[in-house]
């Protein structure tokens, strides 16, 4: 009869895990808190079957990216920076200005910052998708709402 009983701790793997899609409309919501919670997605940390280093999250696809809150005066005062290379090549654009131009990249950069900063963050941020608008192509793999 044995004195105590072995308990292991379950490990994911890379082929076991099943992914599912989520959805989330941005409209009117705040660009930290949306990305905290997608972030949370990407990693996977909402399943109990967590492994910090196997990448056990779901896609996450995001609409209405152009409708993204900004709390306070954020879309005047914060800024992205980008540098060309070249001398005097450093440039600064408003998170307001972004929002117009680009805003998926807006998005994508908040999520970015929160995911791990190695080899398994770069394989989780691809499973992030953007889009300004309503429309999407991922019709067909009938993501479920995430609530935000």
């Amino acid at each position: 009869m044995p004195t105590h009983l072995r308990r292991q701790t379950y490990m994911a793997r890379k082929g076991e895990v099943d992914r599912s899609w989520r959805i989330v409309d941005a409209t009117d919501k705040s660009l930290g808190r949306l990305a905290a919670e997608v972030a949370t997605v990407l990693m996977g940390k909402h399943r109990p079957e967590y492994t910090p280093h196997v990448d056990t999250g779901d896609f996450v696809i995001i609409t209405n990216a152009t409708r993204v809150g900004l709390t306070g005066r954020k879309a005047e005062q914060r800024f992205k920076q980008r540098y060309s290379g070249y001398a005097g090549g450093l440039k600064f654009e408003s998170y307001g200005q972004l929002r117009e131009r680009r805003p998926e990249k807006l998005i994508e950069d908040a999520v970015r910052r929160m995911l791990p900063k190695n080899r398994l963050g770069r394989v989780m941020l691809k499973k992030l998708r953007v889009y300004p608008g309503a429309e999407h192509p991922h019709a067909s793999q009938h993501p479920t709402a995430l609530e935000v």
